[in-house]
């Protein structure tokens, strides 16, 4: 897909110290992430109905972010866009997508995503009205990434743990053995098997529901993996093969 972005693996501090900070944001940590591909954009309507035919957007325009749909439906809506492409396009786990939001290797240490302004590259609660604005209208990040900050919140593969980071950096000063899924410092998704599944998911970026103070790049929250929301929606990663 021509909107894919290249981004340079490299290693970045998830998180934050900060007292404004949750604790499910708690403490700021040390990760590495590998290179891989990312959407430009919010997936719009123009390609979720050019895949699945249809969707139930609150708010309609095909240059729109599709909206109002659950974690499982943008999981299945990429199954079937892969079946159509050959491609393996996923939900981006909450590291790629912090250090993605960052600015990657280019990063300038912004607050927001691409400018410590909010309104320079979000639509969020002081000027978006209450509702989705079409794809890149705002400016673009240190990666040319577009309304990582707010507009529509993004679905990750991660399930949601308030003490995931905390377990992570517990563990990395003991003695026990990192687990590869949850504890390591490289791309550490929290990836819950199939017999011991959790309901709630991580969504990064805020959206245009939410103030400048729950927006910084660090925010992180959750929702049922079933929840569907006028202000949910997804962006597209793609591994770099060999």
């Amino acid at each position: 897909m021509k909107n894919m972005v290249h981004v340079e693996g490299g290693h970045f501090k998830m998180g934050s110290n900060n007292e404004s900070a949750s604790l499910a944001e708690q403490p700021r940590h040390s990760v590495t992430v590998n290179s891989f591909y990312i959407d430009k954009y919010e997936v719009t309507q123009k390609l979720f109905e050019t895949v699945m035919g249809s969707s139930n957007s609150y708010f309609p325009g095909d240059d729109f972010p599709v909206n109002n749909l659950s974690w499982q439906q943008a999981n299945y809506f990429i199954e079937q866009l892969n079946k159509q492409t050959g491609k393996n396009f996923r939900l981006p786990t909450e590291a790629e997508w912090e250090y993605a939001a960052q600015g990657g290797n280019k990063t300038k240490n912004h607050i927001y995503s691409g400018s410590d302004n909010i309104a320079d590259v979000a639509w969020y609660a002081d000027n978006a009205n209450n509702k989705a604005h079409p794809v890149g209208m705002k400016h673009p990040n240190e990666l040319g990434l577009y309304d990582m900050t707010g507009n529509v919140g993004e679905f990750v593969i991660d399930t949601y743990e308030e003490n995931f980071y905390s377990r992570l950096t517990d563990n990395r000063n003991s003695s026990q053995t990192p687990s590869e899924n949850n504890h390591s410092t490289n791309n550490p998704a929290n990836i819950i098997d199939s017999k011991h599944p959790l309901a709630y998911k991580s969504v990064r970026g805020g959206s245009y529901s939410y103030a400048a103070n729950e927006s910084e790049n660090y925010r992180r929250d959750s929702a049922s993996q079933t929840a569907i929301m006028a202000d949910m929606g997804l962006r597209l990663v793609l591994d770099i093969t060999p």
